[in-house]
């Protein structure tokens, strides 16, 4: 399990599935949607926004034994551009979108997702962190990945307090100065989703779309893993952010059947 589920809050939900579901009607609906000439996007996209990744999953199977073809495959070929990118997505198990960019380059299962800190244990992981770092000539990247990648956000915050006491600085600035590249960019990324998740994604969100063109792999890519955690949280820290909805700068930067489908998984402002 993710370690951030201990955090997970109903209320964060933009996504919650059907409460009456049947697999077989949802899958007859996308086979008519996308047979014989043209394809009715907005039926698509009524059905699988608006359903949990579990539920889709289950309209696959249905598919594929009402009809012989397998679901993901068909969508491919009968959608195109962000919107077939978008819907696609939304077809793969969650763990292939659970994942920050971070946890997919390092594999790590974090402990303690009770909340409970071991107030030694956090004092000797900030320790080991000024011996590997700050207290010797070059840097134990090891030491520092261990325990940044398999301690819980609330160890890590009880570890980040301490470490500061010990080295006169944060955490963020020893990284800063101990490591460099992909490797300072991952740690930092680690520090920054433990202190504040919700401002962390509202963050990569804004700035998938501030500017000129769109970063859509960033924007599905959060928007998918997130509509069933806790976006509704991230959108409210959005507006608190950058004062605006997330849903308002979604309509101002994407169009047609992809923003629609956006528009479904966010759901309404907060």
């Amino acid at each position: 399990m993710a370690w951030w589920k201990a955090w997970v809050e109903q209320e964060g939900v933009t996504v919650k599935g059907s409460s009456h579901f049947n697999p077989d009607p949802d899958a007859e609906t996308l086979y008519k949607a996308m047979k014989g000439i043209g394809t009715n996007e907005q039926a698509i996209t009524d059905v699988l926004t608006r359903r949990s990744n579990m539920q889709r999953q289950q309209i696959a199977k249905s598919f594929k034994a009402q009809f012989g073809k397998d679901l993901t495959e068909t969508l491919k070929s009968e959608l195109s551009g962000k919107f077939e990118r978008l819907i696609v997505a939304l077809m793969y198990p969650p763990h292939r979108y659970e994942a920050k960019e971070l946890h997919d380059a390092m594999k790590g299962s974090r402990d303690d997702v009770s909340g409970f800190v071991d107030p030694g244990l956090a004092l000797q992981d900030a320790q080991d962190l000024y011996a590997a770092g700050e207290k010797i000539r070059g840097t134990d990247e090891m030491k520092f990945i261990t325990i940044l990648c398999t301690r819980s956000a609330t160890h890590l915050l009880r570890v980040f307090e301490e470490y500061e006491k010990i080295a006169n600085k944060s955490i963020e600035d020893s990284i800063k100065s101990e490591t460099h590249g992909s490797l300072e960019e991952a740690m930092l990324t680690v520090v920054k989703c433990t202190r504040n998740l919700h401002s962390y994604f509202a963050e990569r969100l804004y700035y998938a779309m501030k500017g000129a063109g769109t970063r859509d792999g960033t924007l599905i890519r959060n928007i998918v893993s997130r509509s069933e955690i806790d976006l509704n949280l991230i959108k409210c820290q959005f507006n608190k952010m950058y004062g605006q909805t997330l849903s308002s700068m979604i309509m101002g930067d994407t169009s047609g059947d992809y923003k629609n489908a956006l528009l479904s998984l966010v759901g309404s402002d907060p």
